[in-house]
């Protein structure tokens, strides 16, 4: 029995309601006064007064026994355990106002790109739809980034607030916050990884611009990865040239889709990708950006170490059937051979 434990031990300390059941058990209301007990001295005490506290006894293991029960004492298969080890994951989102662009979901006006990247983010993270199976064994960072980069949520495996926090990012909607500093997010996934204890780090880029901003260039961000050994995966997203982007009309007010030129600054994403042996893709709409998170996935898989998968042998049971077959035990003494009168 070395080896046994259990899953709720606290629920152990029902075990003293026995102490209470058998004081209440062995208490006598109905008392007779004597003058005197010098003649009982005199008189053989019987087997049954010896035995009399009995069925109180039976009833106080009783409760212990159940509470046995509760606690539910288990012992463990140790043949049979999975031991995981998962990767480190950033993703590195650009949230500038050119993200504002209606060029990734075709014939919808609606729907800006950084909504779509938002829902394949969540897929890829999560497992839904076509984009994986999910990373449930890894950690996962978001650091953003437009005129500025913003580390939003640290390395965690806490995948629900996550994807929470990124379904509330936004365009940057102030001028001077606006840019596109893919040096100082990738920078900055860069540190938030380099501490990380896990053996494989990965960061996953994904913009829709060019470098215009920050004090630290891509080139300089992509050579910092490479020292620790973390891979970059490089998404260019949107198309090249000219797109729908929502603006106000000046003589109505209202806003509507103007076409402007938007660039992709490919041959840096290609230079980071290389530095780092990573890869880079290019996505102009959301499927071709589901099917790059999807390939993504295959590529960055949990290595897997059969050890033991941990299963329990559960013997609540034995202690169910101790303690109800004591308490049967000590109702039928006190009714029968043990039966006291008032």
């Amino acid at each position: 029995m070395s080896n046994w434990e259990f899953r709720d031990p606290w629920l152990l300390l029902t075990g003293l309601l026995g102490v209470l059941v058998w004081w209440l058990s062995v208490r006598n209301p109905s008392v007779v006064h004597f003058s005197s007990l010098a003649v009982f001295d005199r008189v053989p005490r019987t087997w049954r007064a010896r035995l009399a506290k009995l069925p109180s006894v039976l009833l106080a293991l009783a409760v212990v026994s159940l509470s046995v029960a509760l606690a539910r004492p288990r012992t463990p298969d140790a043949q049979t355990k999975v031991s995981r080890e998962g990767i480190a994951i950033m993703m590195v989102v650009d949230r500038s106002s050119s993200m504002n662009a209606r060029d990734l979901v075709a014939d919808d006006t609606s729907v800006d790109r950084l909504s779509v990247v938002k829902k394949v983010f969540r897929d890829f993270v999560l497992g839904q739809d076509n984009a994986g199976q999910g990373r449930t064994d890894d950690t996962i960072g978001l650091v953003t980034f437009a005129g500025f980069a913003d580390s939003l949520c640290p390395l965690t495996l806490d995948h629900g607030n996550l994807t929470v926090l990124a379904g509330d990012l936004e365009i940057v909607d102030q001028r001077r916050e606006d840019g596109t500093a893919i040096g100082e997010g990738l920078a900055l996934a860069v540190e938030r990884l380099r501490k990380n204890a896990a053996k494989s780090k990965v960061i996953i880029l994904l913009t829709d611009g060019v470098n215009n901003r920050g004090a630290i260039s891509p080139i300089q961000a992509a050579e910092l990865a490479a020292a620790e050994n973390i891979k970059v995966y490089c998404i260019g997203a949107g198309t090249e040239g000219f797109a729908p982007v929502p603006r106000p009309d000046p003589f109505s007010g209202q806003i509507v889709l103007r076409r402007a030129y938007v660039e992709i600054d490919e041959q840096t994403l290609q230079e980071i990708a290389e530095k780092t042996s990573g890869r880079y893709f290019r996505a102009t709409d959301i499927d071709s950006l589901t099917e790059i998170y999807r390939e993504i996935d295959q590529l960055e898989r949990t290595k897997v170490t059969e050890l033991r998968y941990l299963q329990y042998h559960e013997h609540y049971l034995l202690f169910v059937v101790i303690g109800l077959g004591l308490m049967g035990l000590a109702v039928v003494a006190e009714g029968s051979v043990f039966r006291r009168l008032p």
